[in-house]
């Protein structure tokens, strides 16, 4: 059973910093891309950022380059987004996602932890 878990989701002041974390089971982690989307109130769903299987390689939304990094542990089946920076504008829930229907299987996305950027 496939599992993507997220955390490290919360409340910061604008200007602050939040790391999440996504922890996988279920499927070989090292041999797919990850990525993280959000889902803002009133929004539709967005790519923020992707991650390579290896790492080596990222991709970022222009309204988070700068600011976010995507990384990852394969030894340790864990897809990381540190945010710094944080804006008003980033509150949203954060999923994990592994799109693997590439591979004949599923997309897969976790339940989400939820950003809250204020004062």
């Amino acid at each position: 059973q496939v599992q993507l878990v997220e955390s490290g989701g919360g409340l910061v002041q604008p200007g602050g910093s939040l790391r999440l974390s996504c922890v996988v089971s279920g499927f070989t982690f090292s041999r797919y891309a990850m990525s993280w989307y959000r889902l803002a109130p009133g929004k539709e769903r967005e790519l923020v950022a992707a991650i390579t299987s290896t790492g080596r390689s990222t991709n970022y939304a222009d309204f988070v380059k700068g600011r976010f990094t995507i990384s990852r542990d394969n030894a340790k089946n864990t897809v990381y987004l540190q945010m710094n920076s944080l804006k008003r504008e980033d509150t949203a829930v954060y999923y994990c996602n592994a799109d693997l229907r590439g591979w004949g299987f599923k997309d897969y996305w976790g339940k989400g932890t939820l950003v809250t950027v204020s004062s």
